[in-house]
């Protein structure tokens, strides 16, 4: 079973007033950049190739600019050309520079054997986060359970950061009034959505536990439990999160995840920091 879908499905969506393939011109300190990064958001969603109008269309800009985008980005080899077809697709030098970048960030090299050790104890799907700059929460690493019927997460799959345990977990520590989680409680999507008032109470118990859980709101069937990994600085961006079927997740073993999830991300913490 794959989770892609369900992650990606309001990626981009934290604020309903923009436009998620377009640049936020109002702030944007560079909008040639801003525009490249619109385009490349646009094409990384696709399977099949875009044409010139239909990305100029999708990311908010008129076609000549967007062909002189397209143009830089096929010269950097972060896109490539169809020439049969005259379409667009992201290219493999995306993928090159992500892969290198990946392979230099210490946090996923740090946190794959602890997500590796609670998968396999646990027979859970375990999965790393980092907070973006787009109030979204981006997996960088992802180890899946040994068993018949298992779930899988793509790394660079996103999701909004105040969703499901992990964003239970992000506004317990955002600092925010009742009053402003209730404004992003209220853009966010949810299969089962959980009134907000519970949703609170939720967000004041991880403040006091550390961990989260979200028994089936997001996703129907899941149980999922998160928690944030400590930082010397004041904001923490970084979490890990344990997923298993509800069928599984007896009170017992919510347990017993809570307490391996506290220490993990305790030791995680400790070597980033």
């Amino acid at each position: 079973m794959r989770l892609d879908t369900v992650e990606e499905r309001d990626h981009g969506r934290v604020r309903r007033s923009r436009d998620p393939g377009k640049p936020d011109r109002a702030s944007s300190r560079a909008p040639a950049v801003s525009r490249a990064a619109s385009v490349l958001r646009c094409l990384a969603g696709e399977q099949s190739g875009l044409g010139v109008s239909e990305i100029a269309r999708r990311v908010g800009v008129v076609p000549s600019t967007c062909l002189h985008v397209l143009r830089a980005l096929v010269d950097e080899g972060f896109v490539a050309f169809d020439a049969e077809e005259k379409t667009y697709r992201t290219g493999v030098g995306l993928l090159t520079l992500v892969r290198e970048s990946m392979a230099n960030s210490q946090y996923p090299r740090i946190v794959q054997p602890v997500l590796d050790k609670l998968a396999a104890e646990n027979h859970v799907n375990a999965l790393a986060t980092e907070l973006d700059g787009r109030e979204r929460m981006v997996v960088v690493a992802f180890s899946c359970a040994a068993s018949t019927v298992s779930l899988y997460v793509s790394v660079g799959s996103r999701f909004p950061a105040y969703v499901s345990a992990t964003g239970r977990c992000v506004a317990a520590a955002s600092g925010l009034s009742k009053d402003k989680l209730k404004k992003r409680f209220d853009e966010l999507k949810w299969e089962r959505e959980p009134r907000f008032e519970e949703w609170y109470a939720d967000v004041e118990r991880a403040r006091s536990d550390g961990v989260a859980i979200d028994r089936g709101n997001y996703i129907r069937g899941l149980t999922i439990l998160a928690a944030l990994v400590p930082s010397q600085s004041q904001k923490v961006t970084r979490g890990i999160a344990l997923i298993g079927f509800d069928h599984q997740m007896t009170e017992r073993t919510i347990r017993t995840l809570k307490d391996q999830l506290q220490e993990s991300v305790r030791i995680v913490g400790a070597q980033l920091n």
